[in-house]
């Protein structure tokens, strides 16, 4: 049964892909309706694997030679990430539906969506580690296409163009991990690895842990490389809040929760790794602090939020870690969507020129405010009980000077966010103004998610037994939820991150008595607009692709059919190499 929910998982979105492209875009209405089915019917069978969940391979594909067993293996961190692409694609979907109507190329939107929803499924469950670089490669294909939709815009395609340059470097890091492991091991087996790391040479496994870790920054957008995912927001709203808040760059924080245990004993390994998710979470949050874009404010909240989580896996948390990538992908999901519909309806991004809108949007104005209160981490959201497992597990495992940078990034990120809220909903009116609330379609996701936000926290003890059930390798500590729940609240550092959170609350609603400490700090915020310098590295890493694909151009004839000849000989004598042996 596990093997073929996890063949409807991944294969209903791809089957729905072909048949809304298939019709057509004459055919608006019929687009919509294959889309939503079966983005949902997926949405259903993932969470139908849940009950199916174990560390035992359920599908084996014998391809051969150098390629070996391409697997699936339906484990609790696997489905996890399944159901996670699959249920918020399907919601992201069926706001798709509002959101889109009338618009031109929905056929080309609605397979590349379709096309990423499964493909993100199978990189969850893949149990090779070829395997998943498949997957791994086709995501990054959606999201260049999907960034670069309004392909008449100039903005979109170099957006898409430079995450496309900058996922490739994680992709490349994850290949040479995946060839190293190989060499070792004899296969690409993910299990196998995990069983026999201790007895690969320190040196060997040392290239493969900071392979993987480049391979998480890149796709994560963490620092140094975090710069693309700000660009990213030239994409229509569902797909940034899909690809671009909760799936895509999860991947990169899966990655290394999924080989902690083969490296957590690497020297060096851990400790870069909270170091980077500790620069990450601190440099976005101050990033978001001066964004006056509203799809860049959140877009540096989930570079920020998602440093929780790497930090998290480098201080052994890897539980908090996941929990939180489950809260963060609705919360942040339904402040996408939100977001969203607002800028559908009002015609722009920038929140100097809102104001006022909750009282001609009341129901987009209470889910914003209840995915914010998630993404501040505010008791009964789920934000709140994730990211205090964050910070405990921190306080409790890593270094002291880590976890004070992250409570300190938890009191930037109530400023932000409160000054987002307040900006967009409170203040005097701007010079736009909302003709009227969200539609249905849009009301159906927002509210789901809005439910999720409220709910997800309480399903901690069963996605832990789902988690210890199935991963022999991590050891995890995980707890019952009222116990979890309990522990939490009678916890000290819980209190003392709930005063941060409030203190970031006074700064913004005091930031008006505050003006001559705000002129001490310009030179500070405008470093912040400037991405912190950031983005000349990440300049610098497109100029030496585009130069080296400049050379290449020179092999190409300018004929068509000759190119084609030359690219499907090519890609069969390396396939006839690897197959064989040679």
């Amino acid at each position: 049964m596990a093997t073929f929910l996890m063949l409807l998982t991944i294969g209903l979105p791809w089957i729905g892909a072909i048949c809304v492209w298939w019709i057509g875009d004459r055919r608006p209405r019929w687009q919509h309706i294959l889309a939503t089915g079966f983005s949902v019917a997926a949405g259903a069978a993932s969470i139908l694997l849940l009950a199916f969940s174990s560390s035992g391979v359920a599908l084996r594909i014998p391809v051969g030679g150098f390629f070996g067993d391409f697997t699936l293996v339906p484990d609790g961190l696997g489905v996890f990430l399944a159901v996670i692409a699959a249920v918020v694609g399907s919601l992201a979907v069926i706001f798709s539906v509002d959101y889109m109507r009338g618009k031109q190329q929905l056929g080309r939107y609605y397979a590349l969506i379709l096309l990423f929803i499964g493909a993100m499924a199978g990189l969850g469950l893949s149990g090779s580690l070829l395997f998943m670089f498949v997957f791994w490669e086709i995501t990054a294909f959606c999201s260049y296409a999907l960034i670069s939709f309004h392909n008449d815009d100039p903005k979109a395609v170099a957006g898409g163009i430079k995450a496309l340059i900058v996922t490739q470097l994680g992709g490349i890091g994850l290949l040479i991990g995946a060839l190293i492991i190989r060499s070792q091991t004899g296969n690409y087996q993910i299990l196998d690895f995990l069983a026999n790391a201790a007895s690969i040479q320190p040196s060997i496994l040392n290239l493969i842990a900071f392979g993987f870790l480049a391979a998480a920054v890149a796709k994560s957008a963490q620092v140094p490389l975090q710069t693309w995912l700000p660009d990213a927001m030239e994409a229509p709203t569902p797909v940034t809040a899909l690809i671009h808040a909760a799936t895509m760059v999860n991947a990169g924080v899966y990655l290394l929760a999924r080989f902690y245990p083969a490296f957590r004993d690497v020297p060096g390994w851990a400790t870069s790794v909270v170091t980077i998710g500790l620069l990450s979470g601190l440099l976005a949050a101050l990033m978001a602090l001066v964004a006056n874009d509203i799809k860049r404010c959140l877009a540096y909240s989930t570079v920020s939020q998602l440093g929780y989580m790497v930090y998290a896996v480098g201080t052994g948390s890897v539980f908090a870690s996941q929990f939180h990538l489950l809260s963060h992908s609705v919360f942040k999901a339904l402040l996408f969507l939100s977001a969203g519909a607002v800028i559908h309806i009002v015609g722009t991004r920038d929140m100097r020129e809102m104001g006022g809108l909750g009282r001609d949007m009341p129901f987009v104005r209470a889910v914003f405010v209840i995915g914010s209160l998630a993404l501040v981490g505010l008791p009964i959201a789920n934000g709140f009980f994730s990211k205090e497992l964050i910070l405990e597990g921190g306080l409790m495992h890593g270094p002291r000077w880590a976890y004070i940078g992250m409570l300190l990034g938890a009191g930037i990120t109530a400023c932000y966010t409160l000054r987002m809220v307040s900006m967009v909903f409170y203040r005097k009116r701007g010079s736009v103004k909302a003709s009227h609330d969200a539609p249905v379609a849009m009301r159906i996701s927002l509210g789901t998610l809005s439910l999720g936000v409220f709910t997800t926290w309480l399903l901690a003890g069963a996605f832990g037994e789902l988690l210890t059930g199935s991963l022999p390798y991590h050891q995890l500590q995980t707890s019952k939820t009222f116990d979890l729940a309990l522990e939490l609240l009678n916890a000290p550092a819980t209190w003392l991150a709930l005063l941060v959170i409030l203190l970031g609350f006074a700064l913004w609603m005091m930031h008006k008595q505050l003006k001559p400490l705000i002129v001490f700090l310009r030179p500070l915020s405008r470093i912040a607009e400037n991405r912190f310098g950031f983005e000349h590295l990440n300049q610098g890493v497109i100029r030496i692709a585009r130069s080296l694909s400049s050379v290449l151009r020179r092999t190409q004839t300018g004929q068509l059919n000759w190119n084609i000849v030359g690219i499907v000989g090519g890609l069969g004598i390396v396939l006839a190499l690897l197959t064989w042996r040679i």
